[in-house]
């Protein structure tokens, strides 16, 4: 009898290299991408001027804090205005109030005499870019009026309206309506005949030829007009104010002078610039709104 042979299977265990993990690097997405982009344009925006100011600060300090200077350093304009700065809003009657209600009085008068400038400054503007026989007869008079200072007409507006709010306004509507009708009527005349033709193709009637023609062509030329009168408007009330009197940041800028608060005007000068700043960053954003990117920011 055969028995079954068994067959002695020996396992022998064979290495295998192991596996090398690589790590593969991760691919940014678009929004990580898009989002190191805008966080790259901030900081180039952003750094520059912080490094600037921070260096003016330190150089006003040390020179302001030495015996015998005239203009107080920051540190003291900060400790000297920290109640108009935490509490604007506040109002003890008359004249003695926050700065914000300073400001909200000459925004106001700027709002209306700007608003007046702008509309009669267009429709002035549209009619001697339109016309050549109003160009030949109002342009040399633009030309001349431009040039007269905004002060220079304080006291021919006070003899006019004999109260300071009317007269403030007039000062600011003379000294913005210039750069808007110049601007208009230049973008009027600079209008491409083709328009013109294509208008006529169409037989557009005068509404549809300024609405569709003639204010889209000459909208960026209307803005660059109406960004300068409003920085012209903004100059003239901050004066104006100082010799009509009452609730103003003009006025609040002279009471502190007659009252040596040098702190407070150098507060206010700031305050000033902002509002400046940011009136005419509006008129620019409505101005690339309106002409879809055409005029400059």
């Amino acid at each position: 009898m055969n028995m079954p042979v068994r067959k002695n299977e020996t396992v022998t265990a064979i290495a295998t290299p192991q596996a090398k993990v690589l790590t593969m690097p991760l691919k940014p997405t678009p929004a990580l991408v898009r989002a190191a982009g805008y966080a790259q344009r901030i900081a180039a925006n952003v750094i520059p001027p912080v490094i600037v100011i921070g260096v003016a600060l330190v150089l006003w300090e040390i020179l302001c804090n030495k015996p015998g200077a005239s203009l107080p350093p920051p540190s003291r304009v900060l400790s000297d205005t920290w109640e108009l700065i935490v509490d604007p809003f506040y109002d003890r009657g008359g004249i003695d109030k926050g700065l914000f209600w300073h400001m909200s009085a000459s925004l106001q008068r700027v709002a209306l005499g700007y608003s007046l400038a702008a509309a009669a400054g267009i429709a002035l503007g549209t009619l001697v870019g339109q016309s050549t026989w109003a160009m030949r007869g109002l342009d040399p008079i633009f030309q001349v009026l431009r040039t007269v200072p905004p002060l220079a007409w304080l006291p021919l507006s006070l003899a006019a309206f004999r109260q300071g709010q009317p007269a403030a306004i007039f000062v600011i509507f003379i000294t913005a309506i210039w750069p808007v009708i110049i601007n208009t009527a230049v973008g009027i005349r600079n209008i491409p005949l083709d328009y013109r033709n294509v208008a006529q193709v169409l037989r557009l009637n005068q509404w549809e030829f300024f609405f569709k023609i003639m204010v889209p062509a000459a909208a960026p030329y209307i803005f660059t007009g109406l960004r300068i009168g409003i920085g012209l408007s903004w100059l003239a009330i901050v004066a104006a104010e100082m010799l009509i009197g009452g609730v103003g940041i003009g006025f609040f800028i002279w009471d502190a002078w007659n009252s040596s608060r040098i702190s407070e005007i150098i507060l206010a000068l700031l305050y000033v610039g902002i509002v400046g700043f940011v009136l005419d960053r509006i008129v620019a954003g409505v101005a690339i709104l309106v002409t879809r990117g055409t005029a400059k920011a």
